[in-house]
Order: C-alpha cells, then sequence, then structure tokens
C-alpha cells in the first residue's frame, strides 16, 4: 500500500473516520470558540449563575438596553463594583429645590413643650429639672447621628448619652459653682474614651474618622446640655422659656428673614416676661435674645441636607435647646 502524505483533517473520511464523527468535532471546536469570547468577569457572573453558552451569534445584540439614569428613579447603571444611591439632598439640587427643609410646626410645639418643662422645673430644684433635662440629652444623641446619616448607631448615641449622665453626676456632686470644670472635665474624658473606641475599630481609616467625629460631636452636644444644671435657675427659666417661644415663632408660614426677627423679637419679650417673674426684669430681654440667637443655629443645623421627619423629631426638637445651653449659663452669670 501506497503511504499518502497527511495533509489534514479532509483525509480522515479515505482512512475510515466517521462523516458524522467529523461533523460534531467540528462543532465543538466551533462551540469552544465561541464561548471563549466570552470569558471574563461581567455584572452577571458576580450577582447570577453562570448562563448557558447563547446559541445565536446576535444574542447579544437582543439583550435589552440598560437606561440612563435620572434624577426620579436615584439608581444608575448596574456595575461590576456598584453604584451608590443618589441622596434625597443630591435630587433636589439636581432638581433646583433646596436641600434645606425646615422642621415644621409639630416639632417646634415638642420643642417649646420641652423647654417649658426645663422653665418650671428649673423653679423647683436641681433634681426636678434633672427630669427633662435627661430626656433632652437622649434626643439631642439620638437625633445627631440620624442627622449625620449614621443609622444605627447604638454604640455611639449610647456612648454619648452616657457622657451626658455623667456629666450630670458629677455636675451634683461638686455643685453649681463648679460647673464648668465637671462639664469640660466629663468633654475631655469622653472624648479620649471615644478616640479608644474608634482605634479599636475594624473599619477602613475614612470611616474611622467620621465615626470619631460624629461620636465627638453628639457627646459634646449632650454634655454641654448640663450647662442648665449649671445656671443659675432664674436664668435657666428665662433662657428656656425664650427659646420655647423662638422656635415657635420661627415654625410660623412667613419668609425666613421676617420669620428670624420675628423670633428674636418674642424672645426678648418672653424673657421680660418671664425676668419680670424671676426679678431678672429687663435683663431678661437681653438672656432671651441670647438664647434664641444660638436656639434658631441649632434649629437651622436640624433644616440642613433634606433632613428626613425623624431627624426633624430629634434633632429638630433637641438641637435648639442644646445649642442653647452655653447662651443661657454666660449670660446668666453676667447680668445676674
Amino acid at each position: 500500500m501506497t503511504n499518502q502524505p497527511y495533509e489534514g483533517y479532509d483525509q480522515y473520511p479515505q482512512q475510515g473516520w466517521p462523516a458524522h464523527a467529523q461533523q460534531g468535532y467540528d462543532e465543538q471546536q466551533a462551540a469552544q470558540q465561541y464561548t471563549q469570547q466570552w470569558q471574563g468577569q461581567t455584572w452577571e457572573t458576580q450577582v447570577h449563575a453562570p448562563l448557558p453558552a447563547p446559541t445565536d451569534p446576535a444574542y447579544a445584540q437582543q439583550q435589552p438596553q440598560v437606561p440612563e439614569p435620572t434624577p426620579g428613579d436615584g439608581y444608575g447603571p448596574a456595575t461590576v463594583a456598584g453604584n451608590p444611591r443618589v441622596t434625597d439632598a443630591q435630587r433636589a439640587r439636581l432638581e433646583g429645590r433646596s436641600p434645606v427643609i425646615e422642621p415644621g410646626m409639630q416639632p417646634a410645639a415638642l420643642t417649646a413643650l420641652l423647654g417649658l418643662l426645663l422653665a418650671g422645673t428649673a423653679a423647683v430644684g436641681s433634681y426636678a429639672l434633672l427630669i427633662p433635662l435627661v430626656a433632652l440629652q437622649a434626643v439631642t444623641a439620638a437625633g445627631w447621628f440620624r442627622l449625620n446619616g449614621m443609622w444605627p448607631a447604638r454604640q455611639g448615641i449610647a456612648l454619648a448619652f452616657l457622657g451626658a449622665l455623667a456629666a450630670d453626676a458629677v455636675l451634683l456632686v461638686a455643685g453649681r459653682s463648679n460647673g464648668p470644670a465637671a462639664i469640660l472635665g466629663t468633654l475631655g474624658v469622653w472624648v479620649l474614651l471615644s478616640l479608644v473606641l474608634q482605634l479599636r475599630s475594624h473599619a477602613d481609616a475614612d470611616e474611622r474618622m467620621y465615626g470619631l467625629m460624629a461620636t465627638v460631636a453628639s457627646a459634646a452636644l449632650a454634655i454641654v446640655a448640663t450647662g442648665y444644671l449649671a445656671a443659675d435657675r432664674d436664668a435657666v427659666s428665662v433662657g428656656a422659656a425664650a427659646v420655647a417661644v423662638a422656635v415657635l415663632a420661627r415654625a410660623l408660614p412667613l419668609p425666613t428673614p421676617a420669620s428670624v426677627v420675628v423670633s428674636l423679637l418674642a424672645a426678648a419679650g418672653a424673657g421680660i416676661a418671664v425676668g419680670g417673674m424671676t426679678g431678672l426684669g429687663a435683663k431678661g430681654a437681653l438672656l432671651g435674645a441670647g438664647a434664641a440667637v444660638c436656639a434658631l443655629i441649632g434649629h437651622r443645623v436640624a433644616s440642613y441636607d433634606y433632613p428626613s421627619r425623624f431627624v426633624h423629631f430629634t434633632a429638630g426638637v433637641a438641637l435648639p435647646l442644646s445649642a442653647a445651653a452655653p447662651a443661657v449659663y454666660v449670660l446668666g452669670r453676667a447680668i445676674g
């Protein structure tokens, strides 16, 4: 038999290779070549189970296209790394709306109620004042974390609230005359404690820094509210009543500049009225106006960056009163 030179796969049928086997082998090779074109990581392989190999070369062209993101849906196209959700504040800016929403009348009414409780219990004594003060400090700690978008943050809230309770206890033991030392000393200890706890966290550096700043700020606001215990009783009555009136006036449906002016005037009037009952007299107008300025700053902070309803009923209620505590203490000492 004469040996024929090897020239390729076309010689196989002549050497006894079945035709149907040759056809199956060719189809297998074509399938492998096609599937190799789909290798690599895609969004589907990261999220779903692997799909079977397509049978139509036009398969990729028939797939639905991912729509472009719009401010309304809040999500962009799927990617391997993920796509963050558009926040309410970002959506408001894209739509030309202000990201600032004021709490409104209902949170203002709760602030006024809490302020009147502080004013009334201050006239009774320090331990009576402690009841609404502790409630104010708890709402301050929770509201600040939610205002910063950190929820749930039970450890941070508990740490800030415990700092406020510690400041209250130290001040009651040390006495009103040692109020600044008790407040600042407790604040310093809690800053160090917050730093130590954050250093033990397993989160990345940015998250730890953000958590540290939120914890320190929350603890500072809650501890600063202890200034109501350190301040003179008459000053607490005048300042808390002035904040209550100012926040209610600020919630009236008026333009912002007019609302601010009305709030300050109403707070000064409340300061004169309550000052006449407590012995401060007309000097209560200065204390009331000063407390109202700090309260309006806290009110503005609680309104920023498109806050939620929960923020309005926590930070929106507590921040005006907590921010006014230093003014009540300082002005009360100055005019008393």
